[in-house]
């Protein structure tokens, strides 16, 4: 019988995130959501900002993951990643913060404002504070 799990290594410009073996990951790609279990077809693809699971003897772990690409081979995963970080990292009022900031960008109108990366620091703020919320 093959082997159920395989090797998931996150790494991040700051640190080895996660470097462990796995039951399943999952994950957000820019063409929808992914799940990946050991065995999968190869697959190189880039990641949104997005909530990453990693299953492992049933328990499940959450982290926020912020764009990336991931590598998917038949026993390893190799995610490299912008930053991610666990819900206890979270800083939620930084991330109310930054939330209302892009709320603001995004309302003004003004034509100076990038609305592309205020969208993106939107979607990067909710995804923390819904983190911070499940600690």
């Amino acid at each position: 019988m093959a082997d159920k799990t395989f090797n998931l290594q996150i790494i991040s410009p700051t640190r080895v995130f996660f470097d462990e073996a796995v039951d399943m990951v999952e994950m957000k790609t820019t063409e929808g959501e992914i799940g990946v279990l050991a065995g999968h077809i190869p697959l190189t693809t880039i990641l949104e900002p997005g909530v990453l699971r990693i299953k492992t003897d049933g328990n499940v772990r959450e982290a926020a993951l912020h764009d990336g690409f991931v590598q998917i081979q038949k026993d390893k995963v190799t995610v490299l990643a912008e930053s991610c970080e666990w819900p206890d990292e979270i800083d939620a009022n930084r991330a109310e913060k930054a939330k209302e900031r892009a709320e603001r960008r995004l309302t003004s109108g003004s034509k100076e404002v990038d609305m592309v990366r205020a969208e993106l620091a939107l979607k990067k703020a909710l995804i923390r504070i819904d983190l911070a919320g499940k600690r």
